[in-house]
């Protein structure tokens, strides 16, 4: 039984593969390459902060949220308490929901449903990245392949970066000296910037990002980015009219 699980398994990831083309591919390798970047980011400042290596990589396998692991670190070095640090960063996590609702859209669908193990894996690969690159595919098959390919880069890579860091914490003190959180945004802003060439996407952003500037003052570090998210509410009669 374990060795035809295991086959089927093989076969599964040959096919997703195969279904991959070129530009994915390369999008979600250049991801991958700047999450590991930022890994070594969070793996100095936790490192420095106190963390020891097997917590830093334990939160960095289980949790798989830069964000909310760059809060709890940050929490819990000037003084906070566990409580408060976890709260946060299922505050800031909570975006992963919505993330979920669409990637279950082609997660569970034929074949796939009701494979239950396939679904909590998925479920802890979902994030900002995976279903972007998801999403921008035109078949249901090539959004699985997708997901699949950049969610599991992101959770080998994340770690990779996170122990590098921590290595790195003992001989360089201060990460922002290495300049390694820039990459990440740069990346992001690579990968949505063909996406804005549309008239009502490029409102939506606009109207998000001047949400969010404006919410800042007033709401938790790194939660603006969940108001923002209003900004769909918006540019919805935009779209009907486009339809």
């Amino acid at each position: 039984m374990t060795n035809v699980l295991a086959s089927f398994n093989i076969e599964y990831m040959r096919s997703l593969w195969r279904t991959v083309d070129r530009d994915t591919l390369r999008v979600s390798v250049l991801i991958c390459l700047s999450v590991a970047i930022v890994g070594v980011s969070y793996g100095v400042t936790a490192g420095s902060v106190g963390f020891s290596m097997w917590q830093l990589l334990a939160l960095a396998v289980l949790v798989l949220g830069a964000s909310s692991e760059f809060l709890f670190i940050g929490i819990i070095a000037a003084g906070g308490s566990a409580l408060a640090a976890v709260a946060a960063g299922l505050l800031i996590n909570s975006r992963n929901f919505a993330y979920g609702l669409s990637a279950g859209s082609f997660l569970d669908r034929g074949r796939h449903r009701g494979s239950g193990w396939r679904k909590m894996v998925g479920a802890h690969l979902v994030n900002d990245e995976s279903v972007a690159v998801a999403m921008a595919q035109a078949t249901v098959k090539q959004k699985r392949a997708a997901f699949w390919l950049c969610g599991t880069g992101i959770a080998v890579a994340w770690p990779i970066g996170a122990l590098l860091g921590g290595l790195l914490g003992s001989v360089v003190q201060d990460p922002g000296a290495l300049g390694l959180d820039a990459a990440f945004p740069v990346v992001i802003l690579a990968l949505v910037l063909p996406a804005l060439r549309e008239r009502v996407t490029l409102l939506a952003a606009v109207v998000g990002a001047v949400i969010a500037v404006a919410a800042s003052p007033f709401l938790p570090p790194g939660t603006a980015p969940l108001v923002a998210l209003l900004s769909i509410a918006v540019t919805i009669p935009f779209r009907e009219k486009v339809r």
